[in-house]
């Protein structure tokens, strides 16, 4: 799991607010809190690359890519889940094309590594149904934490390769 923050260097301050107050609005509008703060997240990875690419480039393409991306990672796109939102229905509502949306949501992707099911980009209430997030090498052997001793729960957790311990929760 990586370490996700807000922070943003003080020269893309302006950009980041930019992008945030669209994709903000966005959530409030068609997703919802935890798609807002995801997409914060991301925003604030890329404002801090060097140089970073929000150096170029319109708001609005800008926040339609963030939204496609983190969108992509947790199955925005299939309609059994919930949300649920269409990748042309997404496009129009930034007001951005199709090639636009999907080339700025690539580049994002390529530079934070995001993949479906990604757990550094998995919205908090699909943790627990992510495999991924679970999935550990002990001694070479695949295993699922979950099923493993608190002990060694802890210390994936310690380690920073979970984002809590399973066997501490009570719900």
């Amino acid at each position: 799991m990586i370490k996700k923050s807000m922070s943003v260097p003080k020269t893309m301050q302006s950009k980041y607010d930019e992008i945030v107050a669209l994709t903000d609005a966005f959530c409030t509008k068609h997703l919802n809190d935890e798609y807002a703060e995801v997409i914060r997240y991301a925003v604030a990875a890329i404002s801090r690359k060097r140089p970073s690419p929000l150096e170029k480039g319109k708001a609005e393409t800008w926040a339609c890519g963030f939204a496609h991306a983190i969108g992509f990672a947790n199955f925005l796109f299939d309609k059994s889940q919930s949300p649920y939102m269409s990748a042309p229905e997404l496009y129009k509502a930034f007001g951005v094309g199709e090639s636009t949306g999907q080339g700025k949501s690539k580049i994002i992707r390529d530079l934070l590594d995001i993949g479906q099911m990604d757990p550094n980009w998995s919205l908090a209430s699909k943790l627990d149904s992510n495999p991924l997030v679970w999935m550990l090498s002990v001694n070479g052997l695949l295993v699922d934490v979950r099923r493993m001793p608190r002990e060694v729960q802890v210390q994936a957790f310690e380690q920073g390769l979970i984002p809590y311990v399973p066997a501490d929760r009570t719900d």
